[in-house]
């Protein structure tokens, strides 16, 4: 009898590849933990509960995620991963999510609200376009610009809600809402996400006027400490255009 694991290597990996997610820039990103787990007090002390971990995590670019597929052993039935699958997108911000026992495919489309069954996972392409509709990004230009790649951090790779945050805020901006804002407790990594923001909308040449110059970003901090730092680690990758002014 087939395990989950057997499932996914047998069957739900070839037809992952064979829709072309395996392909570059897509990416199949596998059993992918994206959640410490919650933090539980008792009379022992401090202890971290279950972390959340994805079976799969497609990405449409290597800054994009785009969906989460959760597979259940083969004698199992295909929509059996459905309500654990919709809750890890939701946690990750993805508008897709399919269960599947490596036969059967269900999908469920947060846009539209609309549970089915597929014969097969949908291609790169499908999907891109079914999430620019849902999101109302008709313009090409600016939908290319959502996909500009991140600074790539080895040893500081963006946590699963930096992601979202640094891709909301893209897809705020660049659909012409005049104002977003994003509220993280303290050390949840605002910096990071402000220098992604910053370095994406830079490298994409994205400015109001649509000209093609590079944008002018404005940095506004309290203290000195907080722009004198970031300046010099997390924004030193901008290199000369940064430019530190103080006022009195």
């Amino acid at each position: 009898m087939d395990t989950e694991a057997d499932t996914c290597r047998k069957f739900v990996v070839p037809r992952l590849q064979r829709a072309g997610w395996d392909d570059p820039p897509c990416a199949i990103s596998e059993q992918r933990s994206f959640t410490d787990g919650r933090v539980i007090l008792g009379s022992g002390g401090i202890r971290r509960g279950k972390r959340k971990k994805a079976d799969y995590i497609l990405r449409y670019r290597p800054d994009y995620p785009i969906a989460v597929v959760e597979a259940k052993a083969h004698y199992k039935r295909a929509d059996e991963g459905l309500q654990q699958v919709k809750d890890y997108a939701e946690v990750l911000g993805l508008k897709f999510a399919y269960s599947t026992n490596g036969a059967g495919i269900v999908e469920f489309d947060f846009f539209t609200g609309v549970e089915s069954v597929r014969g097969d996972f949908p291609e790169p392409a499908e999907l891109w376009a079914r999430q620019r509709k849902g999101l109302g990004l008709a313009d090409e230009l600016a939908a290319d610009r959502l996909l500009t790649a991140g600074y790539p951090h080895p040893n500081r790779p963006l946590r699963y809600y930096q992601e979202i945050a640094v891709n909301r805020a893209l897809q705020a901006v660049l659909t012409g809402q005049r104002r977003a804002l994003l509220t993280l407790c303290t050390g949840a990594g605002k910096t990071d996400i402000a220098f992604q923001i910053c370095w994406r909308l830079w490298n994409a040449g994205w400015n109001k006027r649509g000209d093609q110059r590079r944008p002018k970003i404005l940095y506004l901090a309290d203290r000195s400490v907080l722009v004198d730092d970031p300046m010099a680690k997390a924004f030193a990758p901008l290199g000369t255009p940064a430019i530190r002014s103080r006022t009195a």
